[in-house]
């Protein structure tokens, strides 16, 4: 059996004695704390929804575009031709 009674050697934590339960108490609060935190980020996340991109630091929606911009878009993609531009430019105005 030997000195220690058959329970062998050091105080019972793991051999490392006191600062090895220290040690393994701060290992788990840590994990803890980081699951918390990636719990808290995730809900930051997904509860703004699809409200639009951030302006300002607020949270908007981007902002609006005038008929002519619109138009202007639409000519510089190709999608009108010239007289058509032209055409629906002259009605806006």
């Amino acid at each position: 059996m030997g000195m220690m009674g058959g329970f062998g050697y050091g105080s019972g934590l793991g051999g490392y004695g006191l600062l090895g339960g220290v040690i393994g108490l701060l290992f788990n609060v840590a994990i803890l704390v980081g699951i918390v935190l990636l719990v808290v980020w995730a809900v930051g996340q997904f509860s703004r929804g699809n409200v639009g991109p951030s302006y300002n630091g607020t949270i908007a929606a981007p902002p609006r575009q005038t008929a002519k911009e619109i138009l202007a878009e639409r000519y510089a993609r190709g999608e009108l031709s010239r007289d058509e531009y032209q055409t629906m430019l002259k009605d806006l105005s």
